[in-house]
């Protein structure tokens, strides 16, 4: 099932996508679906963020070849840092490009995962039944002052640099999934969510022990080889089997 949060002329809804129309839900994908009996063409709405987070946690060097182009070795556990609500935008919007503070802005394609239910202290073996689901994320980064800074706050964290879209999948099976990552129609990236390190389970049971993760929040899972910079007037793509694709375009900041 697609679950996806859409606008439309009398306001902001979310719904369940059914080939190419979009069935309007009560309330929020949280617990049992409640369909209000409304119907719209997907032509006719403006799919949005599929969920607005209370936090984005982050992981990185998750895939071996990424942490060794970063000049790294792949860690021995997940390295966590966290994106601010802000960075969030939905499929189509663009990302601004802040060009008085940085010269070097990276994509970085992910699959995302998508919390289901309060909870704390998770065990591997009952991440399932936290996750709602999966969608497509795009941990842009400021690489340059990432790396002067030395921690990840402000790199990360500036508003629009965590596309994601352009929906919720609720039954993609995330043990190996395709994951493609393009720029002006150039493949960048190419790999599978099989070579992560530290699988979402061993994810959620990691970060759950830190903190509370409440309903919508997101674990990004990590970027594969091929990151690279971003120009003012690009579009990336990222496309994640058995999910779809989520596309953005870069504009100046100023």
């Amino acid at each position: 099932m697609r679950i996806a949060r859409f606008s439309t002329d009398e306001g902001m809804s979310f719904g369940v996508i059914e080939e190419d129309s979009v069935a309007a839900i009560a309330a929020h994908p949280f617990g049992e679906l409640r369909f209000t009996g409304e119907r719209f063409a997907l032509a006719d709405v403006r799919l949005l963020a599929p969920i607005l987070p209370s936090k984005v946690i982050g992981i990185g060097k998750n895939y071996a070849e990424h942490a060794r182009e970063m000049g790294g070795e792949a860690p021995d556990e997940p390295v966590v840092f966290s994106k601010p609500s802000t960075t969030v935008i939905g499929p189509g919007e663009t990302v601004a490009y802040p060009e008085k503070l940085s010269q070097r802005v990276d994509y970085e394609g992910e699959l995302a995962v998508v919390i289901g239910r309060m909870c704390r202290e998770v065990p591997a073996a009952r991440a399932a039944e936290v996750i709602l689901g999966y969608t497509c994320g795009n941990d842009v980064t400021a690489r340059d002052l990432q790396q002067r800074d030395g921690q990840w706050t402000r790199g990360k964290g500036f508003d629009t640099f965590c596309p994601l879209g352009p929906w919720i999948e609720t039954s993609a099976d995330p043990a190996d999934l395709a994951i493609t990552t393009m720029v002006n129609g150039e493949v960048r990236q190419d790999a599978r969510t099989s070579l992560l390190i530290h699988d979402i389970p061993t994810l959620i049971e990691y970060v759950s022990q830190v903190m509370t993760l409440l309903p919508g929040d997101v674990i990004l899972t990590g970027t594969p080889a091929g990151v690279g910079p971003l120009e003012i007037g690009d579009e990336v793509s990222v496309t994640i089997e058995s999910i779809g694709t989520l596309t953005n375009r870069v504009v100046s900041r100023e």
